[in-house]
């Protein structure tokens, strides 16, 4: 089972979405650390220019006025070079930092419950193969069995030891288990499609399966201390009070007074008309110094909104710890049914095999019908299937217990896989000025 998790942990898709959604958070690290960051941005303009100017230009003998004509024709050329940098945002930009490291860290724990949820999963569809193909076998063989009872009544029937009635009952028995083994077919073809789907290829010789039993605390006040604290989905919800923090700071910030400085640079060519070669050059710095008075209010809502999302993801904490809890207890629970399932279950079978060799001799001696014989036939079968189910149910619930506490990981499973390091793609984007590469070469 371990060699079939590892191939799901390495090539599930739904995993590898979360590891994409992860990558991507990684991104408002470095779009807040632009607040730390100079601008810069170059305007150039250049186009042909004509004027016209007529001017009066006093009078002609016969008193008409006359008016002068001043046509030029230039081809000014400018550029501009602004430079910015923000000296103080009220901590706005070191705020937006830590809410974008808060919201990678949720990231990551996000990540780790959905790589639980994958290998849980796959833990699930490997167990439904192997009781799908153990219940097949049984299905076939219970056929195979009552087909031989039918031949049986048959010829009891042509010797006048049985009536048309024990016929009818072995073949509706045969019937019935004809359609019941189609029907598992079916299933362990729709278990194969979805182990295909999880795992990332066909099943090929299936080994039964250990279990995470041995990694679980030993009792379940135990785990529920350990789930509370260490659950990823527990980690993410405290990572999002701490974002929904950050975010109060920042919207504090724009009621606080910012301060930047500045540069340009100004180069303009033949910029009078009439007059080429000509040149202008201007350079300042400035420095520019915002309070804030009074905005319409928006500001304070802004405040007031961010408050309240604070105030919800703490109660999103809690929900989430409750909800652990009450799925730990659920696993812990269907794990002491299987186990008692388990227990009883080979007593079970021993003793429908024994009641059913005993009603077999006794139908011989005419002590016993033969539908005596086919609800032992039955039993007997019920009492296999029950012990294959325990045995899928036992695996299945100790995983899920354990995906509860926050330990079924490719680590608490000791995968024999190469580790995704989501903490990789931060330190190469955190402090990257330049650069559109992503890790997938896109």
């Amino acid at each position: 089972m371990k060699s079939a998790l590892a191939s799901a942990y390495a090539n599930n898709p739904d995993l590898e979405e979360q590891r994409v959604i992860a990558r991507i958070r990684d991104e408002d690290v470095s779009k807040a650390a632009a607040g730390h960051r100079p601008r810069a941005n170059v305007s150039l303009s250049a186009g042909p220019q004509k004027s016209s100017v007529r001017q009066p230009g006093g009078r002609d003998q016969l008193r008409n006025r006359l008016y002068t004509d001043d046509n030029n024709f230039g081809y000014p050329r400018s550029g501009t070079l602004n430079l910015s940098l923000t000296v103080f945002d009220g901590w706005r930009s070191d705020n937006s930092m830590r809410q974008a490291e808060a919201g990678v860290l949720a990231a990551r724990a996000t990540l780790l419950a959905a790589e639980q949820e994958v290998l849980l999963r796959g833990v699930t569809v490997y167990m439904d193969v192997l009781r799908d193909t153990a219940v097949l076998g049984l299905r076939r063989h219970n056929r195979a069995v009552l087909a031989e009872q039918l031949r049986v009544a048959h010829d009891r029937a042509e010797m006048g030891m049985a009536t048309p009635a024990d016929v009818a009952q072995a073949e509706a028995a045969l019937a019935q288990a004809a359609s019941d083994h189609a029907a598992t077919r079916e299933a362990l073809r729709a278990s194969v499609a979805e182990y295909s789907e999880v795992i990332g290829r066909a099943p090929n010789r299936l080994e039964p399966a250990q279990g995470c039993e041995r990694e679980l605390p030993g009792s379940v006040e135990g785990a529920v201390q350990r789930a509370v604290l260490a659950h990823p989905q527990v980690v993410a919800s405290l990572h999002s009070v701490d974002m929904a923090t950050m975010a109060v700071k920042v919207a504090e910030g724009a009621l606080m007074p910012s301060f930047s400085v500045g540069g340009q640079v100004y180069q303009q060519y033949d910029s009078y008309l009439g007059y080429p070669g000509t040149r202008q050059f201007s350079a300042q710095v400035t420095g520019t110094l915002n309070v804030p008075l009074y905005d319409g209010g928006a500001e304070y809502s802004a405040v007031r909104q961010a408050k309240q999302q604070l105030g919800q993801a703490h109660a999103h904490v809690a929900a989430q710890r409750s909800a652990i809890r009450a799925k730990l207890a659920m696993s812990f629970s269907r794990l002491a049914a299987a186990k008692a399932a388990m227990r009883y279950g080979g007593t079970l079978v021993r003793s429908t095999e024994t009641a059913l060799a005993q009603i077999r001799n006794e139908a011989e001696l005419g002590q016993r019908t033969l539908l005596d014989v086919l609800n032992a036939q039955q039993a007997l079968f019920d009492a296999r299937v029950k012990m294959v189910s325990a045995q899928h149910d036992r695996v299945v619930a100790a995983c899920s217990a354990l995906a509860a506490i926050g330990g079924l990981s490719a680590d608490g499973l000791s995968l024999d896989v190469e580790r995704y390091d989501p903490a990789k793609n931060l330190e190469r984007v955190r402090d990257l000025w330049v650069g559109m590469d992503t890790p997938d070469g896109r």
